[in-house]
């Protein structure tokens, strides 16, 4: 009724509904629990075949033992939803075996826990009624506007978890569980235990990345960069014609030292290591959690059996099946999603080459950097694209699992996890991939320069090497992921709740509790996936490009931090509540885990053969350098190196020298390759260190590899103390079954 509070309160009795009839606000009952909450906009819903559906699908829970009341206030109808005991009996009595439970005791009523009274009720009201309807049917038809479960209890984990002032506590796992359930319970175990084990790996990325502050000064490579001022540098694009000395190069030099120096190596090996390690002691952590909730022989397929049984004593498992045809055609689909991805890592290189003329005609007041600004527009353009492509790759991730027709909710989240990563990974990584190991190699000598369409000039490694270029597309990324997202991720459902809130709530304590549940924001299959999948992108940016930022591992770390109280705060405060869901493991992210330990060895190796100053360093050491007979403490090794390190072009060369401004008073230039002067041909240097960072990449691998299995055979999955105490309560079951007298049934 409009302008006046009232409560409409329907009493079903058996064999009939009765109508809902008004009755005064103060005639109340006493609060009591619903497992459900549906809501109806009333001044939407006018079609007369929504409500006879709405209806039908009532009654239908009213045959398998629910019941409900329904309320309406302010246009809209709350219909509370709860289900019988003997719903949860039948549960029990399938799920639980005989010789765990005392005699005689199957067949009392029992209370059950909160969160598998949520999931069982859940799973019959998404499973498809005489009609053919489902509440996810009839919330995605306009029947119902929403369909949740209530928040009842949060206030202790209110006040010890979700809380921003709780950020440096424990976690509290059991409570966690026993309210959200197992599988939110190891998202937020496992996300705890990946930020603790953050701590080693942050500090020895902070001590490699400080090392080269202590020899910021005395690094004789940035000595003789900052004292060149007789050697000029070729013009490195279309938007800088001019000569540039290297001693104009001295400050970045000396930054370059900071993350590329011999410290990479030892710290890409230490990575390496560290994520097999992290790994196989989380599943050790596992296995000590599980045995501890009792899910250590937990067999999903037997639960959902069970679940189907409770819903229909004639219910069929679906079968395992297999067709080659659709995986042809998801395998097909899938490459060519990942070559729009690759396609998109050359927009951005197209983006860069026009930036940079754009920027040198447009903002002439950059000068000298002009690449510096096309590297970080780049990168947040980038960043831009990684956004757009992830509502993109989602959906198409969901089309092809939804093709594929998985046997159960789990297979199909276990499939949409590897099709979705895979394209995430290549949204995210095709750029770092280009600048890491394409950016200035194909662009030919000074002068037989490559064009894009034969006009603008492809563009080139910063001066001081292509590390700072990588470094800073991973600093950007890194940076807007680990702090714009989470903004955006907590400002935007903290605003959209309280705009939702605005609405004061009924005076009915039970019709206010409803109303301040369904103004709380909505809940989806995939929200607790989409949070998995914002820590394996951070894992992948953490270890695969770890050896070109360092630092990576220690914004993590604080990043991490805030994700977990984020996350608590979100779930407690912020959204509805999740249908608890029970696990033994995080699933098919374990198997992401160990994909991104391998690429990450094989990327970092290739940094630090292809990308880094390494190599040609240690090369020149010992066979080109003043100690290449041996060493000599008054001559510093890398004498000399960065003369070695630079090719000659003799600027009368050019295509059109007259376009270059004081080309006639330098007679010849240097640029950071291996070309022969004479003829602009790989030199013998070339092709030597090209053979050295082949066989550094092969060793490298082989032996983080092996230190990996090495680790991995060394640390077992499971602590011999979880084993024994399995063996312990298979023996003691055993016992019980011997000693018992014989059962019979009458």
């Amino acid at each position: 009724m409009r302008g006046e509070e009232s409560l409409r309160i329907l009493v079903p009795t058996e064999g009939e509904s009765l109508p809902l009839m008004d009755i005064n606000t103060c005639e109340t009952e006493a609060p009591e629990l619903w497992d459900y909450v549906f809501v109806v906009d009333c001044r939407t819903q006018r079609n007369p075949g929504q409500v006879q559906r709405q209806r039908q699908f009532l009654e239908e829970l009213e045959n398998q033992g629910f019941r409900y009341k329904a309320m309406e206030d302010q246009g809209k109808e709350f219909f509370g939803i709860r289900a019988d005991n003997s719903i949860f009996d039948r549960y029990r009595r399938l799920t639980e075996p005989e010789d765990t439970v005392p005699r005689g005791e199957l067949s009392r009523p029992t209370s059950i826990q909160a969160t598998n009274r949520i999931r069982i009720v859940d799973f019959v009201l998404n499973s498809k009624t005489a009609a053919g309807d489902t509440l996810q049917d009839l919330v995605k038809d306009g029947v119902f506007e929403a369909g949740f479960p209530l928040h009842e209890g949060e206030a202790h984990l209110k006040k010890t978890w979700a809380r921003w002032r709780s950020m440096f506590q424990k976690q509290p796992i059991s409570d966690i569980r026993d309210y959200f359930g197992e599988k939110v319970a190891l998202y937020f175990a496992w996300l705890g235990w990946y930020t603790y084990m953050l701590v080693p790996a942050a500090v020895v990325g902070l001590v490699v990345f400080l090392s080269g502050f202590s020899q910021f000064e005395a690094s004789q490579i940035s000595k003789e960069i900052c004292k060149a001022h007789d050697i000029y540098m070729c013009p490195r694009g279309d938007h800088n014609r001019r000569f540039q000395r290297l001693s104009d190069t001295c400050a970045y030099a000396k930054l370059t030292h900071l993350f590329d120096n011999e410290g990479t190596v030892l710290f890409a090996i230490f990575m390496a290591l560290w994520a097999t390690v992290f790994l196989e002691l989380w599943k050790r952590e596992r296995a000590r959690v599980v045995l501890q909730w009792e899910l250590y022989g937990w067999d999903e397929d037997q639960e959902e059996m069970a679940l189907g049984l409770i819903t229909c004593p004639d219910y069929q498992p679906l079968l395992h099946r297999h067709s080659y045809l659709r995986s042809a055609v998801i395998l097909l689909l899938s490459l060519l999603m990942i070559c729009l991805m690759i396609g998109m890592a050359h927009v951005l290189v197209v983006y860069r080459v026009l930036a940079a003329a754009l920027f040198s005609s447009a903002l002439p007041f950059l000068g000298e950097q002009v690449t510096t600004a096309v590297v970080v527009s780049g990168a947040l353009v980038h960043y831009v694209t990684i956004i757009l492509m992830t509502k993109i790759n989602k959906y198409v991730a969901l089309k092809l699992c939804d093709f594929e027709k998985p046997r159960t909710f789990s297979e199909r989240e276990s499939k949409f996890t590897v099709k979705f990563f895979t394209l995430q990974f290549f949204a995210h990584f095709s750029s770092l991939v280009y600048v890491a190991f394409i950016l200035g190699r194909i662009n030919g000598p000074p002068g037989k320069t490559v064009r894009l369409a034969g006009l603008w000039k492809l563009e080139e490694c910063h001066l001081s090497g292509c590390m700072m270029d990588l470094f800073v597309q991973m600093a950007v990324i890194m940076g807007l992921k680990q702090t714009l997202s989470n903004c955006v991720e907590y400002l935007k459902p903290w605003l959209a709740h309280k705009y939702r809130s605005l609405r004061a709530p009924s005076q009915d304590p039970e019709l206010g509790h409803w109303q301040r549940n369904y103004r709380l924001n909505p809940v989806y299959t995939f929200s607790l996936f989409n949070e998995f999948m914002e820590m394996m992108i951070q894992y992948g940016f953490t270890t695969i490009f770890v050896a070109a930022f360092p630092l990576a591992p220690l914004l993590a770390l604080f990043s991490n931090l805030v994700e977990i109280r984020l996350d608590a705060i979100k779930m407690v405060r912020l959204q509805r509540r999740l249908v608890p869901r029970k696990a033994k493991d995080i699933g098919a992210w374990l198997q992401v885990l160990e994909i991104i330990g391998v690429l990450a060895v094989i990327a970092n190796g290739m940094v630090i053969a292809f990308t880094s100053e390494f190599i040609p360093r240690t090369v020149y050491k010992h066979r080109y350098g003043p100690c290449r007979r041996g060493a000599q403490s008054e001559v510093d090794c890398l004498t000399g190196y960065v003369n070695h390190s630079l090719s000659v072009f003799h600027t009368k060369d050019f295509q059109d020298p007259a376009k270059v401004e004081g080309w006639e008073n330098v007679t010849e230039c240097r640029y950071r390759d291996y070309f022969s002067a004479q003829d602009s041909n790989f030199s013998e240097q070339h092709w030597f260190l090209l053979a050295i960072r082949l066989a550094f990449l092969i060793l490298f691998e082989h032996v983080a590899l092996c230190i990996k299995l090495i680790a991995a055979w060394f640390v077992p999955d499971v602590p011999q103390s979880v084993k024994n105490e399995v063996l312990k309560k298979k023996y003691q079951r055993l016992g019980q079954k011997s000693c018992s007298p014989k059962s019979t049934d009458v």
